[in-house]
């Protein structure tokens, strides 16, 4: 997506550690491939305790053994006579969202700021055929901090919040987005975990807003403390704001079907924070556009952007699950098609590449929920409850003249 430009994401690499260095084991179950284990559970490896930082499950094959996985373990913890952990249940569906919102939802990226597009314009100026309205973006403040700044062409604070309240009236989501094209979010320790916490639930008491999406574009990688700290910091936010929060995420393709691909730096690295989030997840959409075409296990030839296929591919492969660097690396469990859309363009000059027509993306709806209308790449049964479609962004669309938004909506609200 784009932004109006910040400065990139802080992601060092560093595990945190209890103490100085693992302490021997006493009583505390083996970690084991299978099993699935919650923040807090302790389990022992090579002699040493760990202490898993968010619930998880892992893949066997995956070898996500706790000392080559920091953003999942932390060295220490006793044990005493715990439990040992449930081996997973296999594919059996998790719990649905918190958050309930429209069946087949239009989600859309909102800006608080201007570009090319034009000045940003009040919200109660979005049109309804939007049933998710993302605002764009968050500030990083510094120090895991996050802050938020009213364009003066949105009106004034009281006016925003009472078209927020206008907007929820109508059943409609207005969620606060986190990163963007140059996006920052620093969370290199638990302390600035903590005040992510605080600043964006100040945030969102004082807008109103009914959760976040994060799209983080930039920063996130294999290893990298971030992963960990956003994980437990997102968990301690839906504590905060209780059962009605709403998450999203919109990571770019590399980040999660890469890993079919590779699974190390970027390549996947989106996959340990939706694994660990599955129960907390409204919905996903990933961006297939600005990123070229995306490999799959469907086919040898990468599918092309813009094309049915690729919309389709992507999706299926969140749903039914794929394997990791070719299945060197274990594999991804799907999520529910109720938590899955697919990320679009809403236009030609709204990115730079993976412009689809509202007829592709009608098609690929038809493939995915009705098996309809499919290219080559197929669902192994129809989907009739996948979420929907998001696309960066309703001020383009408006500028351009609802080219997208208007037949888009209208076959979504068919399907209900």
């Amino acid at each position: 997506m784009y932004s109006k430009g910040k400065a990139v994401l802080l992601a060092p690499v560093c595990a945190m550690v209890l103490g100085a260095g693992p302490v021997l084991a006493a009583a505390c179950p083996d970690w084991r491939e299978g099993s699935t284990y919650q923040a807090g559970d302790v389990a022992a490896y090579a002699a040493a305790n760990y202490t898993a930082r968010a619930a998880h499950t892992a893949y066997v094959g995956a070898n996500w053994n706790p000392p080559s996985t920091p953003t999942l373990w932390q060295a220490g913890g006793s044990c005493g006579a715990a439990p040992e952990p449930t081996p997973s249940p296999g594919p059996s569906p998790s719990p649905g969202p918190s958050a309930p919102f429209a069946k087949h939802a239009l989600v859309g990226y909102w800006h608080n700021f201007a570009n090319p597009s034009g000045d940003t314009y009040p919200l109660s100026q979005v049109s309804d055929d939007w049933d998710v309205i993302v605002v764009a973006f968050a500030d990083d403040a510094g120090n895991g901090n996050l802050s938020f700044t009213l364009d003066p062409k949105a009106g004034s604070e009281a006016q925003f919040i009472q078209d927020v309240r206008a907007k929820q009236a109508k059943g409609k989501k207005v969620v606060l987005s986190l990163g963007g094209q140059n996006g920052s979010v620093t969370l290199n320790t638990s302390a600035q975990a903590q005040n992510f916490v605080n600043s964006l639930h100040a945030i969102i008491v004082k807008y109103g807003f009914d959760g976040i999406d994060l799209d983080l574009e930039s920063g996130v990688s294999q290893g990298a403390p971030i992963i960990g700290n956003l994980i437990s910091a997102v968990k301690q936010l839906k504590t905060k704001v209780g059962a009605g929060f709403y998450l999203s995420m919109a990571p770019e393709h590399p980040y999660v079907q890469g890993g079919y691909v590779a699974y190390g730096s970027i390549w996947g690295a989106y996959l340990p924070i939706i694994d660990a989030l599955r129960d907390d997840l409204s919905v996903i959409h990933v961006q297939y556009y600005n990123n070229g075409g995306l490999n799959t296990p469907y086919s040898t030839a990468a599918l092309s952007e813009g094309s049915v296929d690729m919309l389709v591919g992507g999706s299926k492969m969140l749903i039914e699950g794929f394997p990791l660097a070719y299945g060197a690396s274990g594999s991804f469990k799907g999520l529910r098609p109720d938590q899955v859309a697919f990320g679009v363009p809403s236009g030609r000059s709204s990115a730079n590449s993976g412009f689809v027509s509202a007829d592709t993306v009608v098609k690929s709806l038809d493939c995915l929920m009705a098996l309809k209308n499919c290219g080559v790449v197929k669902p192994n049964q129809a989907y009739p409850t996948f979420r929907g479609v998001m696309s960066w962004s309703i001020n383009w669309d408006r500028k351009d003249g609802f080219p997208f938004s208007r037949p888009v909506a209208a076959s979504l609200r068919g399907r209900n």
